[in-house]
């Protein structure tokens, strides 16, 4: 990826350029200390003086008012905000007339920021205070007032907090009066600019110290640049979060988010004082100190997927390349590409009008549909259909191009959606909620209806990255789930009334992704890399669960390193450098699943032998427990010397009813309500009392006796013998009650016992039948 930049031979301006800021992805405003604002059409390559300010404004810094505003959408912003020297912010249409002068600080205005929703506006000042005005231009309240000048502010994304320069420190103070304010040193020298952006919540600050910083919000350091020859001027971040733009005297730089540089132009600018991105995130405008107004496009972005690598050449020409054959195709578009995904053999490009499937099997028929609103944001893929996230709503789209549905919930914010809060399968569409970010809503892709019962899911922590399995069944599906402890979970995604466990499968872990062809899952945790073979493991039988395993050494990826994909049996990492390692894995697992989801059992065992792993018997056990299917189960435990387990696998064959057998497996799984449940449907009330002693569950079997009305002497004799076992006295009252004048008799405990399997043999035999319930021997 690199900026190709285009400069004036003659500036525009006669004096330094101090901000400028786009109305739509082809039009600019800029103001210069010559007192004019200048209107830079791109299309046409025009410039027009919009107005002549008075002599006594200069202006420092103006901010359009921000476009989309609940119901009223708007193309293009209207009118901006302006501060000056004078000590005043201007509000100004977007014709140029002067609509409102506010005298709001002591020495000049330094910066003005809009919040997100437009309703408040925050200006800084050389007199060290922090002001937040209504939209009208009214003083609602001085946030802070400090001694030295602020040069900086930014809102953070919930516009409920307010960012702010103090000399070599940085602030983040809540609007809410006595909440916490974050203070920290972040720079050596005095730090000149920040921003905050709203889709990565990350913080960018740049100093006289020459260096540009990343933050996370809670003040941790993400990337400390090397110094550079002059003071960095100014940082912009993309809309999307995933770059920024640095400027510093004759420089302009494209990093990416984690901070390393993707490019470094030398423009003749001067200083270049401020940056702003086009709202499509595709150019860079920059106020240059030497009058004029720098224009950088992003160019050269690469897609791969397998055999295929893209390049996005010009800003309407890709150039695709077969790196089997060498073969080269050239797509053209009729407007510029914003946004693109290659994934699942299909590529899908957005234009700033249109949007174009692309097969790989052929490049020269795409399907190409028009878009409903601006600006797709977001892009992602699954086998059977696409989402695209624009600055209004969600859409999915067929890969023939027909639309399938648009999910909503309220309070909905799809500017600040990003690859880490939303998540796509085949049938199940994941968005994090911002407001509450420890909520996940769920979608049938199909009808963009919430699932199930249209209950979210909560967990205890905030979550950073969510991701959805993409093969098997709908009722399988499963999400898996970074938050804030920085905890792996994984749950499963149907929810019909009962809450739905959420199991924790690893600790320390920093970026996840699941594999496109089968449900394997990777992470990197701490300084290891994780492979779950089979994370459904935990459902089934959690002891085997680090069996199932692959672990790596993961020094090598150095700090902060993060998973780009996990196509076939390649993971593709990109480390903090911004190099790209590869990893491969055993394909091994991979043809286990495809062989368990066609239930060759017989291949899979045979599969399991040939190679002579622990962690594919692992993975075959709990595939087998998981699919009812004994038989295979029972070798596969034998082969990774679990006996005990293979004991009570022999049990459950030689149970008389098909639903104490499944009863059974669902208590080996650990399930033992379900296991109790499937046991009183049939009228086993015995068994259903039986396994509640087994399992010391005193309280519970007695409850079955007494409401069935039946073997409460079976229960109180056990309790007995148990208390008598240990040597204890009986202390609790209900048992105490029924205890009362009963005479326990084993010989007629006994008997009646043999009665209840007799019966329920005999039951069984005579409903053989009947259509089985799907379980082998």
């Amino acid at each position: 990826m690199r900026l190709k930049i285009s400069l004036l031979k003659e500036p525009k301006h006669q004096e330094l350029v101090s901000c400028v800021g786009w109305t739509t992805a082809e039009e600019l405003y800029s103001c210069s200390d010559d007192h004019q604002i200048v209107k830079w059409n791109l299309l046409t390559s025009e410039t027009t003086q919009i107005v002549k300010l008075p002599d006594d404004i200069y202006p420092i810094d103006f901010h359009w008012f921000p476009k989309s505003l609940g119901v009223k959408k708007q193309t293009q912003a209207e009118s901006f905000v302006l501060t000056s020297s004078d000590g005043k912010f201007h509000l100004i249409s977007k014709l140029g007339r002067v609509e409102k002068s506010i005298e709001a600080h002591c020495g000049a205005v330094l910066a003005g920021r809009w919040n997100y929703e437009g309703t408040a506006l925050v200006t800084v000042g050389e007199d060290g205070q922090i002001k937040i005005w209504s939209k009208t231009g009214m003083l609602r309240s001085t946030l802070a007032q400090q001694g030295t000048p602020v040069y900086s502010v930014a809102w953070g994304p919930d516009s409920e907090k307010v960012l702010y320069t103090a000399g070599k420190q940085l602030i983040i103070k809540p609007l809410q009066p006595n909440a916490k304010v974050l203070q920290w040193k972040a720079h050596d020298g005095i730090i000149l600019k920040v921003d905050w952006n709203s889709v990565n919540d990350l913080i960018l600050s740049a100093g006289e110290d020459c260096k540009y910083k990343v933050w996370d919000s809670y003040s941790r350091p993400l990337y400390n640049s090397q110094p550079h020859e002059h003071p960095i001027t100014s940082v912009a971040w993309a809309p999307d979060g995933e770059l920024f733009a640095v400027g510093s005297f004759h420089t302009l730089r494209l990093c990416d988010k984690t901070g390393w540089s993707y490019a470094l132009e030398k423009p003749n600018t001067g200083s270049i004082f401020n940056i702003a991105w086009s709202i499509d995130g595709t150019q860079i405008a920059g106020a240059c100190g030497n009058g004029h107004v720098v224009f950088a496009h992003v160019v050269e972005q690469h897609w791969e997927w397998k055999n295929f690598q893209v390049t996005l050449t010009k800003r309407r020409a890709m150039q695709v390349r077969n790196v089997l054959n060498d073969a080269v195709d050239l797509l053209e578009f009729r407007d510029r590409v914003i946004k693109a995904s290659l994934n699942y053999a299909h590529l899908v490009v957005s234009t700033s009008l249109q949007c174009y499937v692309f097969s790989t099997k052929n490049w020269n028929t795409p399907i190409i549909f028009d878009l409903k609103e601006g600006t797709v944001s977001l892009i992602l893929q699954a086998e059977r259909h696409f989402l695209l996230v624009d600055g209004s709503s969600i859409y999915l789209y067929s890969y023939e191009g027909r639309f399938i549905s648009s999910p909503k919930f309220p309070g909905m914010r799809t500017d600040i959606l990003n690859a880490q809060t939303v998540s796509l399968s085949n049938d199940t569409i994941a968005i994090r909620d911002k407001a509450d970010e420890k909520i996940i809503f769920l979608f049938e892709a199909s009808t963009g209806k919430p699932l199930g019962d249209g209950k979210f899911l909560s967990h205890k922590n905030e979550i950073l990255e969510i991701a959805l399995d993409q093969k098997g069944l709908t009722n399988d599906r499963k999400i898996a789930f970074i938050d804030k402890n920085r905890d792996l979970c994984i749950t499963s995604v149907k929810r019909f009334g009962k809450e739905e466990q959420i199991i924790k499968l690893g600790t320390m872990v920093h970026t996840l992704a699941w594999n496109d062809m089968c449900n394997i899952l990777c992470g990197l945790q701490d300084t290891r890399f994780i492979v779950w073979y089979y994370p459904n493991t935990v459902y089934v039988d959690r002891d085997i669960l680090p069996k199932t395993l692959y672990e790596g050494e993961a020094s090598e990826f150095s700090k902060n390193p993060h998973i780009v994909s996990f196509v076939g049996n390649q993971v593709t990492i990109r480390r903090a450098d911004g190099s790209l390692v590869h990893i491969n894995i055993s394909p091994y697992p991979a043809i286990l699943h495809e062989y368990v989801s066609s239930s060759k059992w017989e291949d899979a065992v045979r599969l399991c032998r040939f190679v002579k792993e622990q962690t594919m018997w692992a993975c075959l056990a709990a595939m087998a427990v998981a699919n009812r299917d004994m038989t295979t189960a029972e070798i596969a435990y034998a082969a990774i010397g679990e006996i005990d387990k293979v004991q009570y696998i022999n049990s459950i064959k030689s149970l008389p009813s098909k639903e104490s057998k499944m009863a059974h497996i669902l208590l080996f799984s650990g399930n033992i309500q379900e296991a109790e449940i499937v046991l009183l449907q049939a009228g086993l009330v015995y068994q259903a009392i039986q396994i509640n002693i087994n399992l010391y569950n005193w309280e519970r079997a007695l409850e079955l006796a007494v409401k069935y009305k039946t073997h409460v002497d079976t229960v109180l004799a056990y309790r007995q013998k148990f208390l008598e076992t240990f040597g204890k006295q009986e202390t609790n009252k209900r048992y105490l009650h029924y205890a009362e004048g009963l005479q326990i008799d084993w010989e007629k405990i006994k008997a009646k016992i043999e009665m209840e399997i007799t019966k329920e043999r005999e039951q069984s035999s005579s409903s053989q039948s009947s259509k089985s319930m799907g379980l082998k021997p």
